[in-house]
This record gives structure tokens, sequence and C-alpha cells, in this order.
């Protein structure tokens, strides 16, 4: 065996500082920016310089006659488009489109991209901004390490002031959806030349005890996000139910997770949603970590942040939740018209897979929204270096909350071809619902046997 050398050893061991050290938060005059210069998220309040982006003034926070369960409507319904990308135009605007929006365009000559004003819409509850105030003094790294969890923190992004990509990714994660949720859900893949095929359709029942009102750091949990699935199509998988916890601490809690399989009448431990796991409620053709663009634990990467740029991103597409599945899914990609594109700046952050770890996705690439911190695009490489897989979400307006969240998601396999459309809420009779949040006893392996159909 060839022998260590010393500066070797000095470099694993500064890589291994750096991975446990916990970092102190943001100092107070740091912090007193997010009261001037910068948006309670974090974000640049001001305009860009040619106006295409305008200046955050609070967001949209009122939703005239909206009634609670049904369809939020387009919010700006009178915007018509300033231009449009097409397979002829797109080298002109590369420095503002994803790698996988590139990809599309050179595949597809009727891919075509839609861009309407800047709408800077985001917002979030007083208290939530409150939270963020606090967090951005006294939110650090767990001592095991960035990569596996967080301290300090509660009811808000944890950085709002992120000085490495794995700030950013946990501002990602802990990003504002609302307390709780309940709606019905389907997943529809497109194979390449192929029909659009429901593969799976199921309620969904969801709680962030991170959010909880009156949740502090110590109290609200070991986990941040508890969600039931109970399946209502296709026929063979009524009955069946999945139960999952996702932790804050990945070291002191694992991702856990529980099956009710129809015919068995057992619950049974299953894979937590996150890593490379196929998801079978996209018939594998998405994996569990690329839920909501990025999802799970950040441990198999090694994530960078590479700054901030302008992008054209999917952004206030309610519009897209009021059509029919059977007009937004194309043979080959999405249909254009239904959805909308505008110019925001996002944070670009870089995760390539940390030594050790195995993923069938060695490099991934994220943008996250400066005004909401959720991730509009993802772009992902095989063990190859080949660009493989495009995320792209379709940003939903809940002006009633308010919030603005990943939708729906388009997950795009560029090699081989075919798309999935994932966590489509159109043609559903319940909408997407804000609830407050619900018995802990529902989350239980016990509440989920009680549901075993016999």
């Amino acid at each position: 065996m060839r022998p260590i050398g010393r500066l070797h050893v000095c470099v694993l061991i500064l890589a291994a500082l750096a991975a446990t050290a916990a970092p102190a938060a943001v100092s107070g005059q740091d912090a007193a920016e997010l009261k001037s210069r910068l948006t309670p998220v974090g974000a640049e309040r001001e305009g860009n310089a040619d106006s295409t982006i305008p200046a955050w003034t609070g967001g949209v926070t009122a939703a005239p006659g909206y009634v609670q369960g049904a369809p939020r409507p387009d919010p700006f319904p009178a915007d018509k488009p300033l231009f449009v990308i097409t397979a002829r135009n797109y080298h002109d605007y590369e420095d503002k489109l994803p790698e996988g929006a590139k990809a599309l365009f050179a595949k597809y000559p009727d891919y075509v991209m839609r861009i309407y004003p800047s709408r800077r819409s985001a917002a979030a509850p007083d208290w939530v901004y409150e939270n963020i105030f606090r967090n951005a003094t006294r939110a650090h790294a767990a001592p095991e390490g960035i990569a596996y969890g967080v301290e300090g923190a509660v009811g808000g992004i944890p950085f709002p002031i992120p000085r490495n990509g794995f700030e950013a990714m946990w501002n990602h994660l802990l990003a504002f959806w609302g307390t709780a949720r309940e709606l019905s859900v389907s997943t529809y893949v497109v194979p390449s030349g192929g029909a659009v095929e429901k593969a799976s359709t199921y309620r969904e029942i969801a709680d962030f005890p991170y959010y909880y009102p009156g949740a502090t750091p110590d109290s609200f949990g070991a986990f941040y996000f508890k969600t039931l699935h109970l399946a209502v199509a296709p026929p063979a998988r009524v009955g069946e139910g999945y139960l999952n916890w996702q932790p804050i601490n990945i070291r002191r809690g694992n991702f856990t997770a529980w099956r009710l399989v129809p015919g068995e009448h057992r619950v049974r431990k299953a894979p937590g949603i996150s890593y490379d796991v196929p998801d079978i409620d996209s018939a594998g053709f998405v994996s569990l970590d690329e839920y909501y663009n990025f999802f799970g634990g950040l441990d198999h990467y090694d994530f960078k942040l590479i700054g901030k740029k302008e992008m054209y991103v999917p952004y206030n597409n309610n519009r897209l939740y009021t059509r029919p599945v059977s007009e937004v899914l194309g043979r080959a990609h999405a249909n254009p018209d239904d959805l909308r594109y505008e110019l925001h700046r996002v944070w670009v952050v870089d995760g390539t897979l940390a030594p050790g770890q195995h993923d069938i996705v060695t490099h991934r690439r994220l943008y996250l929204d400066e005004d909401s911190w959720m991730a509009v695009y993802s772009d992902s490489w095989d063990e190859t270096g080949r660009l493989w897989k495009f995320g792209q979400a379709t940003m939903y307006l809940m002006a009633d909350v308010p919030a603005i969240i990943v939708g729906s998601q388009f997950v795009y396999d560029l090699q081989l071809g075919g798309y999935a459309y994932g966590f489509a809420f159109n043609d559903e009779a319940s909408a997407y619902k804000v609830t407050a949040p619900h018995p802990a006893t529902l989350f239980t392996p016990d509440s989920l046997s009680a549901r075993s159909v016999r």
C-alpha cells in the first residue's frame, strides 16, 4: 500500500473539519440588511439595471374572490408575452437558460418558451419573515456537519444570507409552503414517442412541523416534514398507503417511511423519500430525490454556491392548473401554450458526488429562485458526464397563504426521450388546500395500518 504523504493527510484533515464545523451565524449588522437592501428572505430588493426585473414591493398577498379548495386563478390574466424563444433563436438567450432547456431546443424544433413581464409575486406571512430575521443570527450547522443537519432555526429559511452551497440547499429544503396541506395529485408518464399514461393518483396529507405555530428550534421535533399518501389509482394500487418523515438531522433521525401494500394488510418499512431510489408513483421514471427538483439528504454531494444570475424561469403558472392534462401534455414535451416564463434572479448551486458516495446522478446543478428559495430548474449529468435529466418546476402562486411554491414538475430524460409530469393537480377534484396542522397521530404506522382494506 502506498504511504500517505503529509500534504495528503493535511488535506484530509481540513476536508473533515470543513464538513463538520458549525460556522457562526451572520452578524447582527449583516442581518439588518434584511430590512433594507435585502428583502425579508434575503433577495435583492431592487430590480436590475435595465428594469426587466422589477423591485420587490411586498409580493402578492391577497386573492380577491378565491374560495378555499377551488383552483387558484391566473393572477395576471391581462399579461401578454413580450417575446418567444424558439429553436431558431435560443442561442441569443443561452446565458439566461439552463442546460436542460437548451437541450430541448436543440432536440425539438417546436419547443418554445413564451416570455412574460416579470412579476415578483412571492410573499410570506409576517411571522415567517420575523422567524427568518431571527434565524439569520442563530441558525448554524449541526455538530455532525452542514451536510447532515441544521440547528437553531425554525419557521423560515435558516440562511437568508448564505455563505455556501449547503446553506442555500437547506433554504430550498426548508422553504415555506404553508403549515399543512391536503390535495389529490397524479403522476403522468409520456414515454419517447408514446401516448400519455397515468402512472398513479393519490391523496396527500402533509404537515410541516418546522412551520407549526409557536414552534421553537427546540420544540418542533426531529422531523421537519411528514406526509401520508393514500393511493386511489390505478386499480391495482387502490388501498395502498405510504408514510414518510424527513429528518432535520440525518445522523440522528433517519429518513423514515412505511408502506401499506394492498392484499398484505401489513405495514412494512420502506425506503425514505431520498437519494436515487426509483419512485414507484412515476413507474420508476423519476428518482425520489428528484421531487421538487431536489429532495432529501444532502450528504451524497459537495454543494458549491456558484453565484447569482438572471434567468428565464417558469413563474406564476396558475393558468396551467386550470387546463386539462390532455392539453398540457404533448407527445415529446409539455404544451408551450400553457407555460409562462419570466426573467428572475436565481442562485446557482452545483452539486458533485462526494468522495465515497454513490448516486446514479454524479453532477447536479440547481437554480434557486431568490424570492422563494425553491428550485425552479435542475440539470443532471450521468457518470459518463453526459447531460441526462432536466427538471422544471412551474411555480404556483397561492396569494391567500401567501406563498409561491413549486407546483407540478416536469422531468425530461434527455438521452432516451420521454418525460414525466408529477404532482399534477389538474383535473383533480381536490385542489391544493392549505390547512391547519393535523393531529400527530395521523402520521404514525398505527394510523397507516388502520387504513388497511380487508
